[in-house]
């Protein structure tokens, strides 16, 4: 068979296994693991089952994972998130949309000790939401802003899907956390501008500001999560700290916070275990697809070919470049986006190398179409999650809490692309 034929056919396959729920990791290592067999030989192709696995497994650069995502649980756990929320609320709370801004900081700054999007967006729907409604908020505004600040935890350093990123395509992750600086303090302002949007559509209430000694008070009472940011994200950019280091530290210090804070708890401490591997184990079972998925892919020349297809259409790259971002949104629609930039690597990235584009750029790109995906109708699992937290809320009003976050995005989005000196500036500077 032709071997862009039968790439096209285990394409195919894969889209529909992963359509009758099959995991995706394990549908990726499937169809990989078949046509290797098929072009090769099947003892080659079984023996991927083995080296794959064992490869990733010792990945000192994907060893970070793991420790990011139980240094944000733990983080979760003592209670870090309520101390970012509480400063931001007492210095701004009382303007009109003030609590709404806070959450957007407030999300931000979790981000930093968090790097998950999602656990951001579920920890400020546990702790915002409610606030938000007994003052009045309208519910659109209240969950808009914590969807769209969920989202932070994807771009503000350390993120995991950077992490994740850089190890599927062999990049320096301290690059990715560099290049993302500027980018995320443009989501956070850009996202502080959708606040005022909605305040402008569904208004926002104001309340009385609070006193200055309790001010101070809340800023004292927050240091820890900003001692913890410190230490992790400074000790990386001053060269003190490797990235798996400072993650090790941040570890250790999120498990001190826990005990000084809550005790020693073995129920909330193993279910901290529990949801880290079982976030860890997920996303390991990914890699091990997506490479075997790669192998195949590269044998087959389809990578080579579509980018001798692209180069051969009058399209400026901007224009590519433009239709890859259509369709990243669109594969939004029916996969999660962290998914979709895994299966999707082994074609994109050779396109993006040929254009002539710098592929930390595009890996914070990639990021960005992910925060758009994790808000956008109709499946947005931000939304969702929400929805999930607080049945009362319809998912239609969320959505349309969203509309102005999701403009925020678009327009960011655009910016970076159209200016990648945003981007790669910082991490030139560095180097």
């Amino acid at each position: 068979m032709d071997p862009l034929t039968l790439a096209a056919i285990g394409f195919a396959v894969m889209l529909g296994l992963i359509a009758l729920h099959v995991p995706i990791g394990v549908a990726m290592a499937v169809i990989g693991v078949a046509g290797f067999g098929i072009m090769v030989d099947w003892g080659p192709a079984l023996s991927l089952l083995a080296s794959e696995p064992a490869a990733t497994l010792t990945n000192l650069d994907l060893a970070v994972l793991p420790l990011f995502m139980l240094m944000g649980s733990l983080a979760a756990a003592a209670g870090l998130a309520g101390d970012v929320y509480n400063i931001a609320q007492a210095w701004i709370g009382h303007r009109k949309g003030g609590l709404a801004t806070a959450t957007i900081l407030g999300s931000g700054g979790f981000g930093a000790v968090c790097g998950s999007g999602v656990a951001t967006t579920a920890t400020f729907g546990k702790v915002a939401l409610p606030e938000m409604l007994s003052r009045g908020y309208a519910p659109a505004l209240a969950t808009g802003s914590i969807a769209a600040g969920g989202t932070l935890g994807m771009i503000v350093p350390p993120s995991t899907v950077m992490v994740l990123y850089a190890v599927l395509t062999e990049q320096f992750v301290l690059d990715l956390f560099t290049a993302a600086i500027i980018p995320a303090i443009i989501a956070v302002l850009f996202y502080i501008a959708a606040v005022r949007v909605s305040v402008w559509r569904v208004g926002g209430q104001r309340s009385e500001p609070l006193p200055w000694p309790e001010r101070f008070r809340a800023l004292r009472r927050g240091w820890s999560v900003v001692f913890l940011a410190t230490v992790v994200l400074g000790g990386i950019y001053s060269g003190i700290f490797t990235v798996n280091e400072a993650a090790a530290v941040g570890v250790v210090i999120a498990f001190v916070f826990v005990l000084v804070r809550r005790g020693f708890d073995p129920r909330m401490l193993t279910g901290v275990l529990v949801e880290s591997a079982a976030a860890t184990a997920m996303i390991y079972v990914m890699v091990f697809g997506a490479t075997i998925f790669s192998y195949f892919m590269a044998l087959t020349g389809a990578p080579v070919a579509l980018v001798g297809a692209i180069a051969g259409t009058d399209l400026p790259p901007m224009g590519i470049i433009a239709l890859l971002l259509v369709l990243y949104i669109l594969l939004g629609a029916f996969f999660d986006e962290v998914a979709a930039m895994i299966i999707t690597l082994p074609f994109v990235l050779p396109i993006i190398l040929h254009l002539g584009f710098d592929p930390i750029w595009w890996g914070i790109i990639n990021v960005i179409v992910i925060e758009i995906g994790m808000i956008a109708p109709p499946i947005g699992i931000n939304v969702m999650l929400l929805n999930a937290l607080n049945r009362n809320i319809p998912l239609i009003t969320i959505y349309r809490g969203i509309v102005p976050f999701l403009a925020a995005d678009v327009l960011r989005l655009a910016l970076l692309v159209l200016v990648p000196p945003l981007t790669l500036w910082l991490p030139s500077m560095l180097r």
